[in-house]
């Protein structure tokens, strides 16, 4: 059976952690969680950089950041998983930079992918989720805020319209996720085991 690459996408606080973790729980056969940044010795190193909220990148040291982190991801944890034919769902990828960085930082989506392609050998996902709530809604989700948070409802309205330019009918799932997360996590589940059977027809 091949291996199935699952991301969740979506502006802060939209639930992505929550689902992923929901999702390889629900998943037999040994489904690998990973996040994004992290996932790897020095993706967490590169992690507490990112988040720092002390700290203020240049966004093209920061979209380089970012792709350094899932270089390694990439190398270390997902292509290895992948090859062994198991499902792996990661928390945020490429789609990631290209909305923040390249979207809401004005980097150009062009000349973020490209850098992303260096970084991960090309390597796309089968399957995406937007979750979709409005920057409003997520801001009164509880939570500690980080260093993207922090800059507050202008940095999301803008990352989330560079979602909206992003989204891709063939590979991307438009999710509510304003619902309770178990709802939501039904509509996921229910995706997923139908990409499974399309990928092993």
């Amino acid at each position: 059976m091949p291996g199935l690459f699952v991301t969740f996408e979506g502006i802060d606080r939209s639930g992505k952690t929550t689902q992923a973790r929901l999702l390889c729980e629900a998943l037999s056969g040994g489904a690998l969680y990973a996040r994004e940044p992290g996932g790897t010795e020095i993706g967490e190193h590169l992690r507490e950089l990112l988040k720092d909220p002390a700290l203020a990148p240049d966004a093209r040291t920061e979209a380089l950041l970012f792709a350094a982190a899932r270089s390694q991801l990439v190398s270390e944890v997902i292509r290895p998983a992948l090859d062994q034919s198991r499902v792996v769902v990661c928390d945020r990828f490429v789609d990631s930079s290209l909305a923040y960085q390249g979207g809401a930082r004005g980097l150009g989506v062009e000349e973020v992918e490209q850098i992303n392609r260096f970084a991960t050998d090309d390597l796309a996902p089968d399957l995406t989720f937007l979750l979709d709530l409005s920057p409003e809604d997520a801001a009164r989700r509880a939570g500690m805020l980080d260093r993207f948070e922090d800059e507050g409802l202008a940095l999301q309205r803008s990352v989330s319209e560079a979602y909206e330019q992003l989204f891709d009918p063939v590979r991307w799932r438009r999710v509510d996720a304003g619902r309770a997360a178990e709802v939501v996590h039904a509509e996921v589940l229910a995706e997923v085991r139908a990409a499974r059977r399309e990928v092993t027809a």
